[in-house]
């Protein structure tokens, strides 16, 4: 990749969801407006969600002046599918920008390839890829190139796991023993896009979302998973379709340590949540208990209104993952871990390609090369290189929720398996 050195990438997003209404779109637009991010264009299989974005009122009001290209053009009728559409934008790209993978779950890893194979950086909501094996070819590919390829694990940016993770290695814990998490995602999950694809065979609460405490383990404590065990649940959509609905699963650390995980589409839409989540650690040091506990649904902060167009008139407002809040500028900004994430991944690309200025060919690459280590190294931002144990868990979660619950065990003696205990 020889990329012409600016300090900014342009970007293209594929998938219109949730994820990318709630989240990407609005940080995309913010990095824009700090100059960090040039052209924006959207990619979707068809142009309902495309339409949605773009006339969406609140980014109206918050990104004054900001908009993206869409994929397929808003005038398509509602009804054509582009599967393939993400192909020709992503080529579209002059090397060294960046692509966002905003897509279900197993659907990352072809749209990953096609942006390693166009010489782009890449940013992928979690988990990234449905196996260890396929984590590591992205890996290597990625290496091999010099370019970013980023893991959208935004609890990592939280103050909580970052203060924990810095006590943790410090002694401060001890050791970690037992832990219990949860996430419950809001019912009405069931009624959108979700039941079109969540289904048995691609998904489950635990792979989906469970995996997030899972990361926040291995982030804190730096220990590696053993064995997964998970038992689902089955429900039906609206539509027809069956699916894992919720989860109970169980992972065991390589220090004994136990996480019991529960995770659903299922927490009440009018309740104050508008989900249920949070981690507890209990640990123990030489003749004593220690405790780390994140109330990750309730931080302090409640608000009462006058109608119910927050789907409540209580809620749970939760400003640490994402708001839109005034600032000393036009329009809103984006303030959390949610936004700081996505920030942190894209000036990671940024400075990826700032390292090969004035250097060609093969300097250029082993200048690119250094940066992608020492990000690997510092393992706050997560990447292939030191998150993989994500993969194995999916890998091992899946495997072991076909087996009604079964053990899955994660064998480290040689290249990491996975395979049920006998």
């Amino acid at each position: 990749m020889n990329a012409p050195v600016t300090e900014k990438v342009d970007a293209v997003i594929v998938g219109g969801g949730m994820i990318t209404h709630d989240q990407i779109l609005p940080s995309i637009y913010h990095l824009q407006r700090l100059g960090k991010i040039g052209s924006i264009k959207v990619c979707a299989l068809d142009s309902p969600p495309l339409r949605a974005l773009a006339e969406e009122k609140k980014f109206e009001e918050a990104f004054p002046g900001h908009g993206f290209e869409p994929f397929p053009s808003l005038t398509e009728p509602d009804d054509k599918m582009f599967p393939d559409l993400f192909k020709e934008v992503i080529a579209s790209l002059a090397p060294g920008n960046l692509v966002v993978v905003a897509v279900p779950d197993h659907f990352h890893d072809p749209v990953i390839r096609v942006a390693l194979d166009n010489d782009q950086h890449v940013l992928a909501v979690k988990p990234l890829v449905p196996t260890y094996a396929q984590a590591v070819e992205v890996e290597d590919l990625a290496r091999q190139k010099g370019l970013m390829v980023g893991v959208e694990y935004h609890k990592r940016f939280d103050r909580r796991a970052l203060d924990a993770r810095q006590l943790y290695r410090a002694g401060r814990f001890g050791q970690f023993r037992l832990g219990e998490a949860k996430m419950m995602e809001p019912y009405y999950y069931r009624h959108s896009n979700f039941q079109n694809w969540f289904t048995k065979e691609n998904s489950d609460p635990f792979t989906y979302v469970g995996c997030h405490y899972v990361d926040q383990i291995y982030f804190i404590t730096g220990l590696r998973p053993v064995e997964v065990s998970v038992r689902g649940v089955e429900g039906t959509f609206p539509n027809g379709n069956v699916g894992y609905l919720w989860s109970g699963g169980q992972v065991v650390w390589e220090n004994g340590a136990v996480l019991s995980v529960i995770n659903g589409l299922g927490y009440p839409n009018e309740g104050a949540g508008t989900n249920d989540q949070g981690l507890t650690m209990f640990c123990e040091g030489d003749d004593c208990g220690a405790i780390i506990k994140h109330n990750d649904q309730f931080r302090g902060v409640s608000h009462g209104y006058v109608d119910h167009a927050a789907g409540a008139a209580f809620r749970y407002v939760s400003p640490d993952y994402f708001r839109l809040v005034p600032f000393d500028g036009d329009g809103l900004k984006p303030v959390g871990y949610g936004y700081e994430s996505i920030e942190a991944i894209t000036l990671s690309a940024i400075r990826v390609n700032a390292a090969a200025a004035g250097l060609e060919g093969d300097e250029a690459l082993a200048a690119r090369q250094k940066v992608l280590k020492e990000i690997d190294a510092r393992g706050i931002l997560a990447t292939p290189a030191n998150s993989s144990i994500n993969e194995l868990v999916t890998e091992a979660a899946r495997l072991s929720i076909a087996a009604g619950g079964q053990y899955a065990v994660i064998d480290y003696t040689g290249p990491p398996t996975v395979r049920l205990r006998s």
